[in-house]
């Protein structure tokens, strides 16, 4: 699965600490999911399109072998 959760970062001026806050996770997994290493489950997608205001379509897309 890929995400766009660094490019909606850098336009908010959000840090990966400050993400991880607003969401309750650490630092480590923000960077694992903008590394595609980590998939969030639905709740964490949810919680961090809602700090976005964007959909979860929005920044998380399936690849063709998810």
């Amino acid at each position: 699965m890929k995400n766009k959760i660094k490019v909606e970062r850098a336009i908010k001026g959000m840090t990966q600490e400050e993400l991880a806050k607003k969401v309750s996770v650490s630092r480590q997994t923000i960077n694992a999911m903008e590394a595609n290493k980590y998939v969030p489950s639905t709740a964490l997608a949810l919680k961090i399109a809602k700090v976005f205001n964007k959909s979860v379509e929005d920044i998380f897309t399936l690849e063709k072998n998810d």
